[in-house]
């Protein structure tokens, strides 16, 4: 589990994004959180940058990082890595709940819903990727 004091380098990332989409973004954090939290068999979880980006990991793990770009207007971001199996796992247990970008993101739409339950779940594999990444579908159902 994360220390709840946030590193200062990551907050100033969160704190140069417009107010309402650093809102959006806390609070995916805090379900990244949530989320490790309910996993017993993670360590430690490191808060970092990643590309100017903040990012979560924790050993056994895939990084999970969160953004933003001015050029997408309302549209925010959960990457993961591109060559994992994430994104395309994902999207055959969510493609009816949530939206991706290629093989790396999931997108978010200011108002739009967010599905907590499926997002919680797809950070779960993603904070777990290495153990169950040999599984038929990292070992999942949907939720």
């Amino acid at each position: 589990m994360l220390n709840e004091d946030q590193n200062p380098k990551v907050r100033a990332a969160f704190e140069k994004w417009p107010p309402l989409i650093s809102e959006q973004l806390y609070r995916l954090r805090a379900l990244i959180l949530e989320a490790a939290a309910e996993l017993e068999e993670i360590g430690e979880m490191e808060e970092t940058l990643k590309w100017g980006e903040p990012s979560y990991l924790v050993k056994g793990g895939s990084t999970v990082r969160l953004g933003w770009k001015p050029e997408r207007g309302d549209n925010y971001f959960m990457y993961f890595h591109c060559q994992t199996k994430l994104v395309p796992t994902f999207r055959e247990l969510y493609s009816e709940q949530l939206d991706f970008e290629g093989n790396r993101a999931i997108i978010f739409e200011m108002g739009a819903p967010e599905h907590t339950e499926a997002l919680k779940h797809c950070i779960k594999l993603a904070l777990s990727y290495h153990r169950v990444k040999h599984l038929p579908m990292l070992g999942a159902t949907a939720t």
